[in-house]
């Protein structure tokens, strides 16, 4: 395949447009690319986000659907496909094998299989889940070790084809419905609340997951495999505060819990000495974050 100039507009087509990193994607692509994502819904349903419509989405897509799925990628054409679909822990289907089978494990294979018969590339969104978390600093040489279905599952639909390009990380973000993630319950919280001091995390915001795609879009065709995308390790505790800190809030306290260990961070080494990628510190990216909060926060208050 020919390798994208680093000037080129990308057809980017967005699989799982209504997620949390979805719909974070064709906010931050859009501007220098041609995005359309997939969301699962009418249309019509999404209005109050005032994100989607029928220029940037395709709706009503059942992503186990492979029909569905070959006719939208046939009448968009992309250049690349992003994968930000997936059951996480947090949805009730988490609890159901079939469904995670299908979307965390098969459906990375069959768009690889899609990609490569258009002559298009693939990347995939994998996560740190694949490992227990019982030493931390792992790098992509490791060997993953989950037990429980969701970080098996994502295990088997990592890909490695040469033109594919399979990200391990973790994100954190706002997300537009089921607000099931941990921004978003440290945001509904009041009073005192416990942060896991010894749970540590190496993963990146929605809006650096962005930007990481978009720094990857020149050099596909010279990238390939499974590459951790991973910042410095920080405790959720420590995770939480800071974000507290900087939005200011008086009406909750974050206490430390050292009850609960789990280090599943990753080393970035690998992406870093490849393509000279390094994300940048919390301080940066939980300044960003709470922006985005208090400027969704404001466009909620102005449309009551």
């Amino acid at each position: 395949m020919e390798k994208p100039s680093g000037d080129k507009i990308m057809r980017i087509l967005i699989l799982g447009g209504d997620g949390m990193l979805g719909h974070r994607l064709l906010l931050s692509l859009r501007d220098c690319h041609t995005v359309k994502v997939t969301v699962r819904r009418a249309l019509a349903e999404y209005e109050v986000y005032g994100i989607f419509d029928r220029s940037n989405a395709f709706d009503q897509v059942d992503l186990r659907d492979p029909s569905r799925v070959c006719e939208v990628m046939s009448e968009f054409s992309p250049d690349l496909v992003v994968n930000a679909a997936g059951i996480v822990k947090q949805r009730d289907a988490a609890s159901e094998a079939l469904v995670s089978i299908e979307i965390n494990s098969v459906l990375p294979h069959r768009l690889a299989d899609y990609c490569r018969s258009v002559g298009a590339y693939f990347i995939h969104f994998s996560t740190d889940c694949v490992f227990r978390g019982d030493k931390g600093g792992y790098s992509e040489t490791d060997i993953p070790d989950a037990v429980d279905l969701y970080g098996r599952t994502k295990l088997l639909g990592e890909v490695a084809d040469d033109h594919c390009i399979t990200l391990r990380t973790s994100i954190i973000g706002l997300e537009l419905h089921r607000k099931t993630s941990l921004v978003e319950w440290f945001l509904r919280q009041t009073g005192e609340i416990k942060g896991y001091s010894r749970a540590i995390f190496t993963g990146i915001t929605t809006t650096e997951a962005a930007r990481l795609v978009d720094f990857l879009t020149p050099r596909l065709g010279t990238l390939s495999g499974i590459y951790n995308a991973a910042s410095q390790p920080i405790a959720k505790y420590d995770l939480l505060l800071s974000l507290s800190e900087k939005m200011g809030r008086t009406d909750v306290r974050v206490v430390p819990d050292s009850s609960f260990h789990c280090d599943r961070s990753l080393l970035n080494d690998r992406l870093a000495e490849k393509t000279g990628y390094s994300p940048p510190c919390w301080d940066a990216m939980l300044e960003e974050l709470a922006r985005l909060i208090r400027d969704r926060q404001a466009l909620n208050t102005t449309s009551v």
